[in-house]
């Protein structure tokens, strides 16, 4: 990716410093996102300022950069989001790295904080820098933990958890993750065993290996069979992949359900996602329970590259970029 033309960074500019980011100048393919000089931002009273070190590219900024959205639901995204272009032209949502500076009414964190953490609002994580609020989805690094292992988790662990609990998922039951090595999919295949399930993981081929090690009880490959046609019957039938990958795979899957059991879609309702479960998270990976799963690394200067291989639609666990040195 060739950078776009603007001042080096670091170089002053009416007194502000400039900053690396990626903006995305119009909805589109991967080629729409840039690298350039931004003004470093500032935080407010209740922001704080963070060093960001890695980040992560989760489909739901492929979406959003690429407007990849049904028809129908395009027009009202072009108003939410920004009608040729998003209004938050930086992406990214997730993020690892240090706190360098806090506004005075943040209580939790301070300068020299090592954070991680996911905000599916305000974006900006593809940049040297970027101001949330302290009040956030944010939580401490966890022990032993590189930035990049870090960034592997808020996404998938955070989404997997809330489900899971949704359909008050218990020991004993009898759980199918369909999409088991996405980043959804991989959390949800260890949070699962973490809480006693009995865990098929349904993938491709390749990553058969991959949900085994992470905890599944059984893995099929959905390329040479139909988990609903076996003859099993599931408490849970949890889509970690959304239904516009799933739909047609899953249209028969209510008939292995068991009597009381639940279907479940990462795409169904408004997930409420909390800094205290990020914590919990965060606390079971530092203690070897949760493994972030990273499939690639890119640098920044990478995130075309980054993106385009996210829109395959064959990634296992997460996508990293790698903004700044892990020192």
């Amino acid at each position: 990716m060739v950078p776009a033309s603007a001042p080096a960074a670091g170089a002053l500019a009416g007194g502000i410093r400039q900053v690396k980011a990626v903006v995305c100048t119009r909805y589109g393919p991967p080629e729409v996102l840039q690298l350039q000089d931004v003004a470093k931002p500032v935080p407010g009273k209740k922001q704080v300022c963070i060093r960001v070190v890695a980040t992560a590219v989760t489909s739901s900024d492929c979406y959003i950069r690429g407007l990849n959205l049904p028809f129908a639901y395009r027009m009202l995204a072009r108003l939410a989001l920004g009608l040729t272009a998003p209004r938050r032209r930086i992406l990214g949502m997730v993020l690892a790295g240090q706190v360098e500076s806090a506004g005075p009414d943040v209580r939790a964190f301070s300068e020299g904080d090592q954070v991680f953490g996911l905000d599916r609002h305000r974006f900006g994580t593809y940049a040297e820098y970027v101001c949330w609020p302290g009040d956030g989805v944010l939580a401490r690094l966890p022990a032993g933990l590189t930035y990049s292992e870090a960034a592997a988790i808020p996404y998938g662990g955070l989404l997997a958890l809330h489900y899971l609990r949704a359909a008050n998922i218990r020991s004993g039951q009898r759980v199918v993750i369909y999409g088991a090595s996405g980043a959804v999919g991989t959390s949800a295949v260890q949070l699962a065993r973490h809480f006693g399930a009995n865990v098929t993981g349904v993938c491709g081929p390749a990553s058969l290996d991959l949900v085994k090690s992470l905890g599944a009880a059984a893995v099929i490959d959905y390329t040479r069979q139909d988990f609903a046609s076996r003859g099993e019957r599931y408490d849970l039938i949890f889509d970690a992949v959304g239904k516009r990958k799933s739909a047609q795979a899953l249209r028969d899957a209510g008939k292995a359900l068991a009597p009381g059991g639940m279907r479940l879609s990462v795409d169904d309702g408004t997930p409420e996602l909390r800094a205290s479960d990020l914590a919990v998270i965060g606390e079971l990976a530092g203690a070897g329970q949760l493994q972030p799963v990273i499939d690639r690394c890119y640098p920044l200067e990478q995130i075309v590259e980054a993106h385009r291989y996210v829109d395959g639609g064959h990634k296992r666990g997460n996508v990293i970029v790698t903004v700044a040195p892990e020192a």
